[in-house]
């Protein structure tokens, strides 16, 4: 069994060694203080962060998916950013998937000892098919776990782009990857609980590439999640707000005419500005690529 007290997120933060003595209000103020650092490591890998999302841009735009694989905390870290694309974004739920060490099970209730086996992470990789259109990140905060190491080797021998996020220094045996990203976060306020720290950078980073992918793929415009498709009273009253925002309507004949889109907020604000039928909106907006800005003649900045 190898030792891995050298690593950065096994040590002892010096300044929690007295956590068990401080006071509420105190571990409040050293928590918060340390969350912080983990904002700043991403921050320092922000270049790494960008490639992997060119890297994933390209693999979509090819046909191919997003496959996260992790333990623990970090598989279910990837599962949630993975599920949450479908309804922000109005992806096909393929398109992006987290696959966690010991099944979906393992969401719920710990299996730790599958994080332990390199041919579960590869056979994981063979289940999904994975091809040379497909982009797979695997996500170990502490650097080692062999299911994801399995799994980055067999996606790169099936000829996918492989995308490996650490929270540690290079380890001896890191499977070798087209990007690396590696917020060094450091020691946890609690020693070894990478939930913490650890955890905060990885859904931050996650956060960045799955946004960034979806801007990048004409899911937003201006800031807005315009691809969304109303499937529930949130979505249906935040749909018509967009609608609302981009259009000057009414609430209520915004909601009439996301209704006549049949939910969809971008064919919705399509129909509006350019005066077409549902069907010729989606028409023009299948021409553009499902960009909004082009599909109704809005130049934005370069227009001026």
């Amino acid at each position: 069994m190898n030792d891995r007290s050298h690593l950065l997120t096994e040590q002892r933060l010096p300044e929690s060694m007295n956590l068990d003595a401080m006071s509420v209000e105190e571990c409040v103020a050293l928590m918060n203080a340390q969350d912080l650092r983990a904002v700043r490591a991403v921050g320092a890998v922000r270049e790494s962060v960008a490639a992997a999302v060119e890297i994933v841009v390209a693999q979509l735009k090819a046909g191919g998916r997003l496959l996260y694989f992790g333990a623990g905390t970090s598989g279910r870290l990837a599962v949630v950013d993975a599920s949450e694309c479908p309804p922000t974004f109005r992806t096909d739920p393929d398109m992006v998937q987290g696959v966690m060490a010991g099944g979906m099970e393992a969401m719920f209730k710990a299996k730790e000892g599958a994080e332990d086996s390199a041919e579960g992470g590869a056979a994981a990789v063979d289940e999904k098919h994975v091809g040379k259109n497909d982009v797979v990140m695997g996500i170990a905060a502490g650097g080692t776990t062999p299911y994801v190491h399995g799994a980055l080797r067999r996606a790169a021998e099936h000829g996918a782009k492989t995308i490996f996020l650490s929270c540690v220094q290079p380890v001896p045996g890191e499977p070798k990857v087209d990007v690396v990203i590696r917020p060094l976060t450091g020691p946890e306020v609690v020693t070894g609980s990478t939930r913490l720290k650890a955890g905060t950078a990885t859904k931050l980073v996650l956060n960045m590439i799955t946004t960034i992918t979806m801007v990048q793929l004409n899911k937003v415009y201006e800031n807005l999640m315009v691809d969304l498709r109303a499937t529930n009273a949130k979505l249906w009253d935040r749909g018509a707000r967009i609608i609302a925002t981009l259009t000057n309507l009414p609430r209520d004949q915004a909601m009439d005419l996301l209704k006549k889109a049949d939910g969809h907020v971008k064919v919705a604000i399509v129909m509006h500005r350019r005066n077409v039928s549902a069907d010729d909106a989606r028409t023009l907006l299948d021409r553009h690529d499902g960009k909004m800005r082009d599909a109704i003649g809005d130049r934005g900045l370069e227009g001026l």
